[in-house]
């Protein structure tokens, strides 16, 4: 199997018609981002998932799926619960926090659920918008979290973590 590399990748998302029928999908599946605005960062993978994604993982597909066959943080409970998946970014140094405002020298994820159950996540980006990952499908920037609100839930925990400093 050959791997794209970025600069291939970012090709292919330069191809009008490619774009085009990907932002039909996603206009279909997620209508609130047609007026909260989005736009496309990269084609689709399987390689990882929104979950992976907001944990700044491309490497892996991280679910608790009860047989183990996806990534999860070690002694974290395999569970669709709210409570596994904060353990579970709690790992990578993340706290619950109380809103999506934009905090300088913070990181910041959200957790979408629906009927009780995590369904996605979202991480902020350093200009406030927020980045997804659409399943295994393409990862996009959004402007606000209600975009992604319609297929996902709503979001039900905002975690941050202290940005560490590049010297």
């Amino acid at each position: 199997m050959v791997r794209v590399g970025e600069s291939q990748r970012l090709q292919m998302v330069g191809n009008n018609a490619w774009i085009q029928n990907i932002k039909e999908w996603i206009e279909q599946n997620h209508p609130n981002l047609v007026t909260t605005g989005y736009k496309i960062t990269s084609p689709d993978t399987t390689d990882y998932n929104c979950i992976a994604w907001a944990a700044g993982s491309t490497e892996e597909w991280w679910w608790p799926d009860a047989k183990g066959q996806d990534y999860w943080p070690p002694n974290i409970l395999r569970e669709d619960s709210l409570t596994a998946f904060i353990m579970a970014y709690q790992t990578l140094g993340y706290e619950v926090c109380e809103n999506a405002l934009l905090e300088t020298g913070f990181e910041k994820i959200a957790i979408y659920v629906l009927d009780g159950k995590p369904q996605h996540a979202s991480r902020q980006l350093p200009n406030g918008n927020w980045t997804s990952k659409l399943g295994q499908y393409e990862d996009i920037e959004h402007n606000y979290l209600e975009g992604l609100e319609s297929i996902y839930g709503e979001v039900s925990c905002m975690m941050k973590r202290r940005l560490i400093e590049q010297e």
